[in-house]
């Protein structure tokens, strides 16, 4: 199992609907509007990085006002 957090920049007047997109998809175990350099912040876990990849590049890229994302991929030592 992977876990990411993904930092998104999102387009004015978008926020509220890229959120239900998020919560509503496979893999976001969390999803938050927050304050700061980004307007939200979501929980990924996948089964592995290949999943993680497809779950950021091929849905959360393609949600309409997602402008952009930061992955900070979990680590465990």
């Amino acid at each position: 199992m992977v876990s990411a957090y993904v930092l998104i920049t999102i387009a004015i007047g978008k926020v509220k609907e890229v959120l239900e997109e998020l919560e509503q998809m496979e893999g976001v175990v969390k999803a938050d509007v927050v304050t700061g350099p980004y307007d939200a912040i979501a929980r990924i876990e996948a089964e592995d990085l290949s999943q993680l990849t497809k779950t950021i590049v091929q849905k959360i890229h393609y949600i309409d006002g997602v402008i952009d994302t930061t992955t900070a991929i979990v680590v465990q030592f």
